[in-house]
Order: structure tokens, then C-alpha cells, then sequence
């Protein structure tokens, strides 16, 4: 299934569009998604360790705005966004 990652934050670094689009298997979840991620910045980025560290503590939104945890299941074709932490004041 094709998973369409909404780029938020730092994490807009990861493409020159708003999104990245994914395939992954049926049924996957979010911890699933997240590795498939640090695949595609370890493919594309050589690995840039600041990037794998935005995706391993971002959050995940799914598309009715509700933060998903790593074990939540994909079962369709959807949008997904990936929430960096913010840093401030």
C-alpha cells in the first residue's frame, strides 16, 4: 500500500516536495513506517544521523488529526503526517 508522509517541520529536508510517498506491506504500523523512513534518509542521505534522530522522536498524525502510536496498524492507502519535536522558548 502506498503511504503518503506529510512533511512538517525539519523534516521538510527529507524532500523537495511537501510529501514522500511509500510503499509498504499490508498491514504494517507505524514503527513499520518510521523504520521504512530511516531506510529512505540512510538510501538518499547517507545515513545523516541528524535526520534519523528528527524521525525517531517525531510523532505521527493520521488523517482524521489524531497522534497514532508506533503500533498503530495501516490497513488502506492514506496520508500520514510526521510531527518533528519543536524546539523554543
Amino acid at each position: 500500500m502506498i503511504i503518503k508522509l506529510e512533511l512538517f517541520g525539519a523534516t521538510r529536508d527529507f524532500s523537495d516536495k511537501d510529501h514522500l510517498d511509500l510503499d509498504l506491506q499490508d498491514k504494517s504500523s507505524i514503527g513499520d513506517l518510521r523504520n521504512e523512513i530511516i531506510k529512505y534518509i540512510e538510501k538518499n542521505f547517507q545515513g545523516n544521523k541528524s535526520f534519523i534522530k528528527v524521525v525517531k522522536s517525531s510523532a505521527f498524525c493520521s488523517e482524521n488529526n489524531e497522534i497514532i502510536s508506533d503500533n498503530y496498524k495501516i490497513t488502506k492507502d492514506q496520508k500520514i503526517g510526521i510531527i518533528p519535536p519543536i524546539g523554543g522558548g
